[in-house]
């Protein structure tokens, strides 16, 4: 009975805590603009199970895709037996699904463990690949400190799941050959694909008492590791295992060239064009007229809600900022830091807004405090790195609204910039002659 209400209390306290944090997740990606991603739907759907499912672009490199999936199987699958943990724990009961089941439990905990075993051998060598081959995208300025230890600590925690798993049907494989096992489930035992040879050859010849102590630490280890892990991930790039299939079905389906429009600039330009618009006009009787609409983006609040879903679901991989033509040859940009930068950005303001006041203003912003404009003026807009992504993350859209305020509001422009848009706008060309003579090449001997 107290292991029941020991149980429960934390059951309580791990799902009210996740979704407390899930709340304010949702709340700081509200505070973006609104944009409509709601056409198109099969095509959505299919982009989903193809790219967050099926980690389509995750095989454009086949190893580290291979050893992804063995970790990403392996965690979906063992997430169906936390069902069976909740209803032990808040019953008493032990592999309450086994004599039900039958032989299709067997099969069903012995994929897990068969997938458990493929997951240790990546861990080991996603840990290698991080720390002692020091794999160049792991090393960026933006990876020092707590990414490079959050990328570290879920393949830690992963090691220790997978011990726990294997001491619990271990030692319980050896208990029920004994006839000790507190499962109630017919035969002699389970025969799990790995357990019934790894538990006879490390726990046979253990007592009673202390197979039972064993067993009960593996439980409970395997218990308080998921919950653990499930109120982690709000606070870890590992969100990207939740947030990755609607970040996806939300995509952006237009061609990768094809840029937006800033909806209060289309509407200046619609009203410059008709006849019957007066720019002096009174508003309407009971109106006042609306501040004017920011053009581009200075900080959060300028995003749209995508942009900021994009934030909470970069996986910190790198792949972006290893396909960048700019950061490969020296500049100070890397996409990832942008999606990094806008997220703590993100958070932050969030955190004011709920304890200080939706009003309060910190006197930062993105553009400057978090990103520079030397950041933003390396991009060549040849989206590599949206194309890299492995959940469609778009970083250019945010790099575009933030140049856009530069240029709009702040009238800040590199002058090798500034020379070509003089050009284009007198001669229709970036090249500083007129147009009578752009074919005078043509006469030359």
């Amino acid at each position: 009975m107290i292991q029941i209400i020991v149980f429960a209390v934390l059951l309580i306290f791990t799902f009210s805590f996740f979704g407390w944090n899930i709340y304010k997740v949702i709340s700081n990606i509200s505070m973006g603009k609104s944009v409509d991603r709601s056409d198109r739907k099969s095509e959505r759907l299919k982009t989903m199970l193809l790219v967050a499912f099926g980690q389509k672009k995750m095989f454009q490199n086949l190893l580290p895709a291979v050893l992804h999936f063995f970790i990403y199987a392996a965690f979906v699958i063992t997430s169906t037996e936390l069902i069976e943990i909740i209803i032990d724990g808040l019953t008493g009961n032990h592999r309450f699904f086994a004599k039900p089941l039958g032989f299709f439990y067997v099969v069903v905990v012995s994929t897990i463990e068969l997938l458990s075993v493929l997951a240790f051998i990546a861990t080991i060598i996603f840990l290698a690949r991080r720390n002692l081959l020091k794999v160049p995208r792991f090393h960026m300025d933006e990876m020092t400190g707590w990414p490079k230890l959050d990328g570290n600590i879920i393949l830690y925690l992963e090691i220790l799941l997978i011990f726990c798993i294997f001491t619990m049907n271990g030692t319980d494989e050896v208990m029920l050959n004994h006839g000790w096992s507190h499962a109630h489930v017919d035969g002699n035992s389970f025969g799990f694909a790995v357990s019934s040879y790894l538990g006879p050859l490390l726990f046979e010849g253990l007592d009673q008492s202390t197979l039972e102590i064993l067993e009960r630490i593996g439980w409970w280890g395997h218990l308080i590791m998921v919950f653990g892990f499930l109120n982690y991930l709000p606070y870890s790039k590992h969100f990207h295992i939740l947030l990755a299939f609607p970040n996806t079905y939300y995509s952006n389906l237009n061609n990768k060239g094809q840029l937006t429009n800033l909806s209060n600039v289309k509407t200046e330009v619609e009203n410059m064009f008709d006849p019957n618009f007066d720019p002096y006009a009174a508003p309407p009787e009971g109106e006042t007229l609306a501040e004017p609409e920011r053009f581009g983006a200075k900080d959060i609040q300028d995003l749209t809600w995508k942009n900021l879903m994009d934030a909470y679901t970069c996986t910190e991989c790198g792949r972006c900022s290893s396909a960048c033509p700019a950061n490969q040859t020296g500049k100070k940009l890397s996409p990832r830091k942008i999606m990094m930068d806008t997220r703590d950005r993100m958070v932050e303001v969030g955190e004011n807004k709920r304890k200080k006041g939706k009003d309060f203003d910190d006197g930062k912003s993105l553009l400057g405090d978090y990103i520079s404009e030397e950041e933003l003026w390396a991009c060549t807009s040849c989206n590599a790195c949206v194309q890299q992504c492995p959940v469609n993350i778009d970083p250019l859209s945010i790099i575009v609204d933030l140049r856009r305020y530069l240029v709009m509001e702040e009238s800040k422009v590199p002058s090798e910039l500034a020379g070509m848009l003089t050009n284009i706008e007198n001669n229709g060309a970036p090249w500083q002659f007129s147009p009578t003579d752009r074919l005078n090449w043509a006469n030359e001997d």
